[in-house]
């Protein structure tokens, strides 16, 4: 029978000290060079190094285990990122739990109650829809993070995409492209993800001196019916737009069918560029260029951001004073595939990553209708 591997094992192995390797294996406040890090957690993993969570619990005061509570565990994006929060708690030898709220509030109540019950550490919140934060969550006093909110601004302890960011270089790749008639089909308003794609489209027309005509913008639904009646909506203008930037790949579809029924080409006559990098954007005809959501990155930086707020508060215990944490944004990558037109993978994405001055963005928010 083997014997269990030691943190002296593993220190002679990796050639440090034991108290390097406890940094490293415990994501200390005292730093560890990343190499080294990588390396006694590799050495960790290949050794079969498992530690004794008794006594890690004793000696911190922690259980060591992490409650993740989702609104739809079926959504397309939600189990990418509960995999990279997973990944990465894995790593520092912490157990997840996961619960369905069901975007009722009631039942996010239940669920934070169940999880507080069983000595969670802290709580993570995936694609959640509500406003404001729990209440409970304050009475709980356990950190807590947001990881791709829906809705409201998540002032603070939050993850979330750079969707300014992904408007912009999508409607920048088309503006590369030689388009200036672009529209922008929206998802529906109160949407923080519509506004900021919205304002990144924005921003891309007006740096490049483009006119911005309200009647190339219109409002969806996130499904292919939108994308398709928006683009019914486009034909009847005495100018059509030549390219179309549609907030989610479902609406990119709906437009790309539309365009088709109307017997225009998709790219020859009229660019299109989606959002997301869902499965269907690959295996559509044609496949649609678009930006990805970065799902599993967002995952991982909400795990990471989760323990940095546990040694944080540990600190806070002793110093009486309350951590916090801006907002984390997390940049997805424009994909080139046909329906924009591009040769796939023959532009580099560092052309269109031109940049907005926080004045100009200003000056263009005190122009918008």
């Amino acid at each position: 029978m083997n014997m269990p591997i030691t943190l002296e094992h593993l220190a002679q192995v990796a050639g440090v000290s034991v108290s390097t390797v406890s940094r490293a294996l415990n994501d200390s406040d005292h730093a560890v060079n990343e190499d080294t890090r990588k390396r006694i957690l590799t050495l960790a993993q290949q050794m079969g190094y498992r530690p004794n969570l008794m006594a890690r619990s004793l000696k911190t005061d922690r259980t060591f285990s992490i409650g993740i509570i989702v609104d739809n565990i079926v959504s397309p994006f939600t189990p990418i990122m509960i995999r990279g929060i997973q990944d990465y708690l894995k790593t520092f030898g912490y157990f997840s739990l996961v619960i369905n709220a069901d975007w009722n509030p009631e039942t996010e109540t239940e669920a934070i109650h169940d999880l507080i019950s069983r000595s969670i550490d802290g709580i993570i919140f995936v694609e959640s829809w509500l406003r404001e934060p729990n209440p409970t969550l304050d009475v709980a006093n356990k950190p807590y993070v947001f990881v791709h909110r829906l809705f409201g601004t998540a002032e603070r302890n939050a993850v979330s995409v750079d969707d300014f960011y992904g408007g912009r270089v999508a409607t920048e790749h088309l503006i590369q492209l030689k388009h200036r008639r672009i529209a922008y089909i929206s998802g529906p308003s109160g949407w923080g993800a519509s506004e900021n794609r919205l304002w990144g489209y924005r921003a891309a027309l007006n740096h490049a001196e483009i006119p911005i005509q309200p009647e190339y913008m219109y409002e969806g639904d996130w499904e292919v019916q939108g994308g398709y009646a928006a683009v019914k909506n486009f034909l009847t203008l005495p100018e059509p737009p030549t390219a179309i930037f549609a907030a989610n790949d479902l609406m990119a579809l709906g437009a790309i069918y539309a365009l088709q029924e109307s017997g225009r080409r998709v790219p020859e006559d009229v660019a299109v560029v989606g959002y997301d990098d869902r499965e269907i954007a690959s295996i559509a005809r044609p496949s649609i260029t678009t930006v990805s959501l970065p799902c599993y990155e967002m995952g991982t930086m909400s795990a990471k951001l989760l323990l940095r707020l546990l040694r944080n508060k540990t600190l806070a215990a002793r110093e009486k004073e309350t951590q916090s944490e801006k907002p984390i944004k997390i940049k997805g990558k424009l994909i080139m595939r046909e329906s924009s037109g591009a040769p796939e993978g023959k532009i580099p994405l560092e052309r269109y990553q031109t940049h907005t001055t926080p004045r100009r963005l200003a000056r263009l928010k005190k122009s918008a209708p």
